[in-house]
C-alpha cells in the first residue's frame, strides 16, 4: 500500500512517516497542496493523509481539487481543529474521515486500516493454494506454519496476493511498495523477490511466484 502524507510541520510529518514505514507502508511526503495535488496526479496512492492548515492550498480546498481529479482513494484529515463545523467542512469537500491532534499513533493505524477495508479490492483474507495472508492481523502463514517477513517484503507479497493471477511489472511494484526516492535503475525488486521466494518457497512447497521474462511477475497457483 502506498499513502501519501500532506504535513507541513516537519516534527508531525518524521514522526507520521516513520511510524508508517515502520508498520510496511510505502509512504510519500508533500510539504503543502501543491506538491500534493502533483503527486496525485503521478502516483497511484492507496490513501492520503492530509493537514488541514497549510500555506497555499488548504486542506480543504485540496480534498475539494482532488475529488474534482476524480481521485477516488480514501483521505483522511488530520488537524488541531476539533470543531464539529470543521469536521463537516472536511467531509463535504470528500474526505473519508477526520482525526484530530494530538492522537495516538495506535488510533491512526486503526483508522487507516479501517478506510482501506472499504475499498472494492479489500479481502479480510488473502489466499492462494496454502498461503493466507490476514492483512488487519498482519500475520502470513503456510500449510499452517508462520512465515516471519520483514515489512517491505511483507508490502510485496501483499501487492502480490492482491493482484494473483495477473502480471505485475517491475514498475507497478515499485510504485505501490516502494516511495518516490526509490531508485529505480537498481536490481532491488529482484533481489526482495528473492528474498521473499525463500521464506514463502521451502524445497517441499509448490512454486507460486513465477518471472515474466522482460515483464515482471505472476502469482499463481500451478495446476
Amino acid at each position: 500500500m502506498r499513502l501519501l502524507v500532506v504535513e507541513d510541520e516537519k516534527k508531525i510529518a518524521g514522526f507520521i512517516l516513520k511510524g508508517l514505514k515502520e508498520e510496511g507502508y510505502a509512504v510519500d511526503h508533500a510539504e503543502n497542496g501543491h506538491d500534493a495535488l502533483s503527486m496525485a496526479a503521478v502516483y497511484a496512492y492507496d490513501l492520503i493523509i492530509t493537514d488541514i492548515i497549510m500555506p497555499g492550498i488548504d486542506g480543504f480546498e485540496l480534498v475539494r481539487q482532488l475529488r474534482e481529479m476524480s481521485f477516488q482513494a480514501p483521505i483522511m484529515m488530520l488537524s488541531a481543529k476539533d470543531q464539529i463545523d470543521d469536521k463537516i467542512i472536511g467531509l463535504d469537500a470528500g474526505a473519508d474521515d477526520y482525526l484530530a491532534k494530538p492522537f495516538a499513533f495506535n488510533e491512526l493505524l486503526a483508522r487507516i486500516r479501517a478506510l482501506l477495508r472499504r475499498k472494492s479490492d479489500y479481502k479480510e483474507k488473502l489466499t492462494v493454494a496454502d498461503l493466507i495472508m490476514e492483512p488487519d492481523k498482519h500475520t502470513v502463514t503456510r500449510a499452517g506454519r508462520h512465515i516471519e517477513l520483514t515489512p517491505k517484503e511483507y508490502a510485496l507479497l501483499e501487492f502480490l496476493l492482491r493482484n494473483q493471477n495477473r502480471v505485475v511489472t517491475r514498475t507497478s511494484i515499485i510504485e505501490h511498495v516502494w516511495d518516490m526516492h526509490f531508485d529505480s535503475d537498481t536490481n532491488l525488486v529482484d533481489v526482495f523477490m528473492s528474498y521473499l521466494r525463500k521464506k514463502i518457497e521451502p524445497k517441499a512447497a509448490t512454486r507460486l511466484i513465477h518471472s515474466v521474462r522482460g515483464v515482471g511477475y505472476i502469482l499463481k497457483e500451478e495446476v
